[in-house]
Order: C-alpha cells, then structure tokens, then sequence
C-alpha cells in the first residue's frame, strides 16, 4: 500500500524513515517534514501510518510525505520494500533505520529467524543493500542507524548470532544492536569516498513504544515512563546527526547528545566485524531463498 500528501516531491530531497508511525521516528519524520523533505514513513500498522501521516500534516503546511507499509519482521517483505523505494526514488538523500523490538521472550520470525536479531540488525541490513545504489545516485546522502546505549559493552560470538545458546532479552536487544553497530561501520568504510556515509545514533533512553510486552515487563515500561525523555527530544540527535552539515562530511561515527563518542571496542575490530557481516550475510541469504522456494 502507497500513500502520498504531494508537495511536489518530485524537486525534494527524499528521505525514508522506517517505524515511523509512532516513537521517535514520527518525530524524525516531522523533523525532516519541516525541513522541506519529502518523507517515505514506513510503518507496520495502517492505521498508525495514515494517523502518523495525518498528524505530520497538521503541523506543517503542504507537506510532501508517502506512506509505505511492511512488516521488518520479514526478511522477504524488506527486499520487496527496498526494491519498491528504488524504483519509485532512483536517488535517495536519506535512510533513517529507526524501527525496533525489544521482547521478553524468544520469538521467531515466519522465516525462522530469532525476532529480535531480525528486526533490530537483519531487516535494516537488507533494506540497506537493497537502497545503497539509489542512496549513491542521491549523494551526498546519509545512513543514520538508531542503536542503543545497551551495544557499549555488549559481547558477540558471530557464530551464534541468534542466541541459541543463553538467550535472554536484554543480551538478545544488546547483541543485535552492536551487531548493527558493527556493520554500519563496515559499510561506512565500503562507502568511503562514494558521496554515502554511515552513522550510528543513541537517542538516549526515551519513553517511546518500543516496548509492546504485557505483564510485569509492561508494566515496569510504563512505571519508568515519567522518568525517561520524552519521544520529541529522543529524535533530537537523529535529526541533527540527519540534517547538519558536518555529518556529512565525516562517516562511521556513534554519535549521542549530538557529539561522537567511542563505541564499543568490538565494534572496531576489523576482524571480528568481517566474522560478524558474513554470518549476517548467511543468515539473510538463507532466509530470503526460504522465500523464493
């Protein structure tokens, strides 16, 4: 499903925001909105999209925006995604994989694959690959990944990237977040030099919805809601690191409070970064050749 408020987004900028019916990412898609953009929310829910869409519309006069409905949740349906932007927007400006998952339980995907590492790492890495030649036609033009505080001191094994072995929620969301850590930064130096750069960025801990859990994990969510900021100013260093000119200019930063700061140390190991983008590599060719079977 296509949904456009046309503003004559054929002579804008165009940026894709993915979760962008709720949470921060409909704060990016304002942000981006107001900055004169034409904005590709990409959302799960039509209904959250269309009011999403509706609420942008309110706040900035004609704005330009395109709703696009898929499920990250799916492997498959990201490549169908990827491949239906580029082919309506040859040249993209922006990328902005904010959508995400944080569960109390272990889930598999239809594809098989461990719910959190798919959404949070494989999905973005898809849709990445599938937007990196229209992201070149567009250059200059940004990968902005939202990671998380919970990557700076996360471990990895790149031969179990699923967590078949110790599962538990917070290592599951640590481990997928450094994982997309990792491999933003490989892609950052891959693109080196191409006009596309690649960052990483910690909103900080924002009352948003990325928690969906009942029970006590809800329920401690919502307790610790008053304390955390506020989803408006959780998108403050996506856009900045989004819109301000000197992100364009340097590439593979992990930016929080709008400054760079040093990640993880693993997450500048070339060797391990290498292990850790081809077992990512494996597990979405197996996935997406269970969905052309």
């Amino acid at each position: 499903m296509v949904r456009r408020h046309d503003a004559g987004r054929f002579f804008l900028r165009v940026s894709v925001v993915t979760g962008g019916s709720g949470g921060i990412g409909r704060w990016v898609a304002l942000g981006l909105a107001r900055a004169g953009q034409h904005v590709v929310l990409v959302c799960r829910d039509p209904a959250r999209g269309n009011a999403a869409v509706e609420w942008i519309a309110r706040q900035v006069p004609c704005p330009s925006l395109e709703l696009r409905l898929s499920d990250l949740g799916s492997l498959g349906a990201a490549h169908r995604l990827g491949a239906e932007i580029a082919e309506a927007h040859p040249r993209l400006g922006l990328l902005v994989n904010n959508a995400g998952v944080f569960t109390a339980r272990r889930q598999s995907t239809t594809e098989g694959l461990e719910a959190t590492l798919a959404v949070n790492h494989l999905a973005p890495f898809v849709l990445t690959d599938v937007l990196e030649k229209a992201l070149k036609a567009g250059a200059p033009s940004r990968i902005v990944n939202v990671g998380s505080s919970r990557s700076d001191r996360a471990k990895i094994d790149p031969d179990d990237l699923e967590l078949e072995r110790g599962w538990g929620m917070v290592r599951a969301y640590s481990r997928s977040k450094l994982a997309m850590m990792m491999t933003t930064f490989a892609r950052a130096e891959r693109l080196r030099g191409s006009g596309v750069v690649a960052h990483v960025v910690y909103p900080g801990a924002v009352a948003s919805n990325l928690v969906r859990e009942g029970g006590a994990i809800g329920i401690a969510w919502r307790m610790m809601a008053p304390f955390l900021r506020p989803e408006e100013q959780g998108a403050d260093t996506p856009l900045h690191v989004a819109l301000a000119p000197h992100w364009a200019t340097v590439t593979g930063a992990y930016v929080k409070r709008r400054a760079a700061v040093r990640p993880n140390p693993r997450a500048l190991d070339p060797v391990l970064a290498a292990r850790v983008d081809a077992a990512t590599r494996v597990l979405i060719e197996a996935a997406l050749a269970s969905t052309r079977s």
